[in-house]
């Protein structure tokens, strides 16, 4: 390992726009084990499909839909 690193020539990350970005969410404790059940039997990670499923929702632009009995 360097004692010191020349950064002169660096560049921003051209992706750093699509990074994601740590947040704090309170989620009922049923639906994390919803998404803990599918990550164990897809092999993908919880959070994965709890963002996959939230950025799908996203791109096609779904709308809330609630009805109070």
């Amino acid at each position: 390992m360097m004692e010191e690193y020349d950064f002169s020539n660096a560049r921003k990350n051209p992706y750093a726009k699509s990074l994601k970005k740590q947040i704090t969410i309170n989620i009922d404790s049923d639906t994390i084990e919803y998404f803990k059940n599918l990550a164990a039997a897809s092999g993908i990670g919880y959070q994965t499909l709890i963002n996959l499923y939230l950025s799908d929702c996203a791109h096609q632009k779904k709308e809330l839909q609630l009805s109070w009995k």
